[in-house]
C-alpha cells in the first residue's frame, strides 16, 4: 500500500535514515544537556549577586554563548569542518554532524538553564547558605533539583531545535531524514520522498514534545 502511494520511497533506506536522525538527536542532546548545564551554571553563578560573582568571567562566558547562538547553523557546520575532520576523521555521516550539533545547541540551552536557575526562590538559597551549605551542596541539592522542571522543559525545546538542525546537516551529507529528503527526494524531483520525510520528522518532534511534557509535569511540584 505504501509503495503504491509513494512509489519512490524505499522502506529500508527510509528506516535507516530515521534511525540516523534519532541517533544524531539523542547523542547530541546528551552532549548539549551536559555542556548547557555547565554554561548555564557559569552564567548564573558568576552574575551579579551570584555565589561566584565575577564580572569578567560572566562577560567572557556570555560573549561565547551569544556569539555561537548568533551564527546560523549551516554556517557553523562549514566553519567547524576542520575541527570535525580532526575529531571524527570525516566530514560526512551522522558522527561528523555531532560536534556542530552540540556546539550549535549547547549555548541556546545554556541560556534556558540560566533562566531556569533564576526562577529558584532566593529564600531557599539563603536558607541553605545560613546553614553552612557549601557551594557544591547548594548547586546539587538546591539549584538543580529546584529548577529541574524548567531544565527538562528547556531540553525539550532544545531537542526539537536539534531535530531541525539534523535536517539542515543532512543537506551537506550528514545522513538522516534531511539527507534522505534532499538527495533522494528534492534532487530527483521525487516529492513523495520529501513528503514522507517531513511527516516522519513531525512525528519525531511530537514524540519528544510528549515525553518532555510528561516528565516536566511529573517533576513540577506546584
Amino acid at each position: 500500500m505504501l509503495n503504491e502511494l509513494f512509489p519512490n520511497v524505499k522502506i529500508a533506506d527510509l528506516w535507516e535514515a530515521t534511525g540516523e536522525t534519532f541517533y544524531m538527536t539523542l547523542i547530541a542532546l546528551t552532549g548539549t544537556f551536559v555542556l548547557g548545564i555547565l554554561l548555564g551554571l557559569l552564567l548564573y553563578l558568576t552574575s551579579k549577586g551570584g555565589l561566584w560573582q565575577s564580572k569578567s568571567l560572566n562577560l567572557s562566558v556570555a560573549t561565547v554563548v551569544n556569539v555561537f547562538r548568533a551564527i546560523p547553523f549551516i554556517i557553523l557546520i562549514l566553519l567547524l569542518f576542520p575541527f570535525t575532520d580532526f575529531l571524527v576523521g570525516t566530514i560526512r555521516g551522522p558522527n561528523a554532524a555531532l560536534p556542530a550539533l552540540i556546539i550549535g545547541s549547547a549555548p541556546f540551552y545554556g541560556r534556558l538553564v540560566e533562566i531556569g536557575l533564576r526562577e529558584v526562590d532566593k529564600g531557599v538559597i539563603e536558607a541553605a547558605k545560613s546553614m553552612g551549605a557549601k557551594t557544591r551542596t547548594i548547586i546539587f541539592k538546591v539549584l538543580l533539583p529546584e529548577s529541574m522542571p524548567a531544565l527538562v522543559s528547556g531540553i525539550t525545546v532544545t531537542a526539537i531545535a536539534l531535530i531541525g538542525y539534523t535536517a539542515v546537516a543532512g543537506v551537506i551529507g550528514a545522513g538522516g531524514l534531511g539527507d534522505f529528503a534532499y538527495y533522494y527526494g528534492f534532487q530527483r524531483r521525487a516529492f513523495d520522498v520529501v513528503f514522507v520525510c517531513t511527516v516522519l520528522i513531525v512525528i519525531i518532534v511530537f514524540i519528544f514534545q510528549f515525553i518532555g511534557d510528561f516528565i516536566t509535569n511529573k517533576l513540577d511540584k506546584r
